[in-house]
């Protein structure tokens, strides 16, 4: 009998502290800065359709709101992809400033580099990737495939 107790006690304690540990894995995988980070769907739906001036002015009313890494790079995509390069590159910038880890902030930022013939910095962006993704990821490919079509410099 002590046995069993022992064994549903044990079980109690899993049963509480499962929820609180895979919790804290989840957030670390997610690699979110904050939770209060805002609903992007909207803006990610007109990048899609390649509404980059909806995009953007939806982009700067949440930037008003949230200082978010998400937020700026979505920002610093859509100035670039209007070929404002210049002010792109200020909000990457912001970007990997608030989180210096942010996959897609590296690509994009070394995508404009490579529209901007500037393949040495794209390189680096490449190069940080690589070490941001040992296993491989889809920013990292995406980084690689745009500088080979790119050729050398």
């Amino acid at each position: 009998m002590f046995r069993h107790a022992i064994f549903g006690i044990a079980g109690l304690c899993a049963a509480a502290i499962l929820p609180i540990a895979t919790a804290g894995l989840a957030f670390a995988v997610d690699n979110m800065e904050s939770t209060d980070a805002p609903d992007l769907t909207s803006v990610r739906t007109k990048i899609d359709a390649k509404d980059y001036a909806g995009a953007l002015a939806e982009l700067r009313d949440i930037a008003e709101e949230h200082q978010q890494a998400d937020v700026y790079n979505l920002m610093g995509f859509t100035l670039r992809k209007t070929g404002d390069f210049k002010t792109s590159l200020t909000y990457y910038t912001k970007a990997l400033e608030l989180q210096p880890d942010h996959k897609g902030a590296h690509e994009y930022l070394g995508e404009l580099y490579v529209e901007t013939d500037d393949m040495p910095k794209a390189r680096e962006q490449l190069a940080v990737l690589t070490k941001l993704c040992p296993a491989g990821c889809e920013e990292l490919e995406d980084l690689t495939k745009a500088i080979a079509a790119r050729g050398t410099d």
